[in-house]
């Protein structure tokens, strides 16, 4: 690759960041002026990032998310600062999910992470996948919790 292949890899980084904000801005009808306001940039500065002039840092990446109520790992992965997550439909759907905040979606994704790393680990120590025994009537599935922890909806 030569030194012109990668910046103009940048560039169209650049651009699909602009383009992808855009995008989500438009979904959610919120006007470039709103979006402004609330990531507490200026319009011109939000609109050269959205054409593709302007390369946003980390931080107000994370202020357009919030402004969007979005992910602002989307938008990290998307301006080549974060690599891209193993896909899955947990992760997804906090992803995607408007009522919670992005704290909330932190949280939430780093504990089931954790949970699945915990039982990688489990099995790679056992040697095996299978259940070793009869699950008590009064836990969860992996049997780690107590249902009666587990807040339930009505």
């Amino acid at each position: 690759m030569s030194g012109t292949d990668g910046v103009e890899k940048i560039g169209q980084a650049v651009e699909d960041i602009g383009a992808y904000i855009r995008r989500q801005r438009e979904g959610a009808e919120v006007s470039l002026r709103q979006l402004a306001k609330v990531a507490g940039i200026s319009n011109p500065y939000l609109s050269q990032i959205e054409r593709g002039l302007r390369k946003p840092s980390a931080e107000i990446l994370a202020q357009i998310a919030t402004g969007l109520r979005i992910s602002a790992e989307a938008l990290y992965v998307r301006a080549g600062i974060l690599e891209p997550r193993e896909s899955s439909p947990v992760l997804d759907a906090v992803a995607a999910d408007p009522d919670l905040s992005e704290r909330q979606k932190q949280v939430l994704t780093d504990i089931y992470e954790s949970f699945r790393r915990g039982n990688v680990a489990e099995t790679s120590a056992s040697g095996s996948s299978a259940a070793t025994g009869p699950q008590d009537a009064g836990t969860d599935v992996g049997g780690d919790i107590p249902t009666d922890a587990v807040p339930r909806s009505s």
